[in-house]
């Protein structure tokens, strides 16, 4: 190996400061020779490649575009159907990619996160589970200063609920908050306190649970979209809402006096369908029959009085024969259920003319 650096005291720099060596001028060492250096270069790496002298550039410029492409290759990345591609340029947002087959600028200029958008994500509010707590025989463990809120009404319940969230916009979700967790968890926390102040406690242990979820979850969503979070929550559900450990017993003697009172209430408004439709049914037949009297009782009133009328009127033109038709129909009446005996004064003596009309009677009956 030939020593390029003979005549410059061994350095490719020159002469070391202070030396002999030099121009001799005194006035420090001699600036570097550029164009020598890259060209000790290039013969230090040719002679590590196959092929020396002319011939050797080609094997190297193979070898870079090889490199480049390659390279530039490595920028290709997929994003899963249940995902969401985020490209960083330099670390600093770029833009959003969908499903598919999606390419940017390799690396170290460009980089692609890809989060899990579809997964459904779970926040505890006011409990934890045996997972979260580390405990392996399961079971809950309440968190008081979570869950202990006051109504409005001036009564504490202890609520415990659950956020269920998915990742709506994966850039914001990734850049614009720090911690996504807490932010959830802080959000619900706040937004149910909100809803918990408006409502009575009876709604809330009974048939209110519904509606506090539907009001939290819009409160939550709006406080999330004013993060610019890029987090969707898709259900509030209530795990517990009961009063404090302390008045619990209490408030369950409550509850079954309220009870009981709300069944007799039932029953009483049940008897009280049954016998009033049941008066009023007795009332109208009432007036029914009443009514059917009153116009049977004047009906026989007016044709007794026109039968009455017609007969004065009959007797005003033939008086004895009105009186002999009017005491022959009464005795008719008089006598029509009495066996009869009719005898002849007029027949002989001794013999008893008798006509025994009953007898003939029953007789043509049968």
């Amino acid at each position: 190996m030939v020593d390029d650096f003979k005549g410059r005291g061994g350095s490719p720099w020159g002469s070391p400061p202070g030396g002999g060596g030099g121009n001799g001028s005194g006035r420090g060492p001699t600036p570097p020779d550029i164009e020598e250096i890259i060209k000790n270069i290039q013969n230090t790496i040719n002679r590590f490649l196959p092929g020396r002298g002319a011939k050797g550039g080609k094997p190297i410029i193979l070898i870079l575009t090889i490199l480049a492409i390659v390279w530039a290759a490595s920028g290709l990345y997929r994003v899963l159907p249940d995902e969401q591609g985020v490209v960083l340029r330099f670390g600093k947002f770029v833009n959003t990619t969908q499903p598919g087959l999606n390419y940017h600028f390799p690396y170290p200029i460009e980089t692609a996160l890809t989060p899990k958008v579809t997964k459904v994500n779970r926040m505890d509010v006011g409990f934890r589970s045996g997972a979260d707590t580390g405990f392996s025989s399961g079971g809950v463990a309440d968190v008081p200063e979570e869950s202990l809120m006051l109504t409005g009404d001036e009564n504490i319940v202890n609520i415990d609920f659950s956020v269920f969230w998915v990742i709506k916009d994966a850039g914001n979700f990734l850049f614009k908050i720090q911690d996504p967790q807490g932010t959830v968890k802080a959000a619900a926390e706040t937004a149910m306190r909100e809803v918990i102040a408006r409502s009575d406690i009876q709604p809330i242990l009974t048939e209110g649970r519904s509606r506090i979820e539907i009001e939290t979850q819009e409160i939550i969503q709006n406080i999330l979209d004013e993060y610019n979070s890029g987090i969707q929550v898709t259900q509030v559900q209530t795990q517990k809402a009961d009063p404090p450990d302390q008045v619990i017993d209490a408030f369950r003697d409550v509850q079954a006096a309220r009870a009981d009172m709300e069944r007799s209430k039932n029953e009483a408004e049940a008897y009280a369908n049954d016998v009033i439709p049941r008066a009023r049914g007795e009332a109208a037949k009432i007036l029914q029959a009443a009514e059917a009297y009153k116009k049977e009782v004047v009906a026989r009133a007016e044709g007794e009085a026109s039968r009455f009328v017609a007969i004065y009127n009959e007797y005003a033109k033939a008086k004895e024969v009105t009186q002999e038709r009017m005491y022959l129909e009464t005795m008719e009446k008089v006598l029509a259920d009495i066996d009869k005996v009719i005898i002849d004064k007029n027949s002989g003596s001794g013999v008893v003319p008798y006509l025994p009309l009953p007898e003939l009677t029953k007789k043509k009956v049968n």
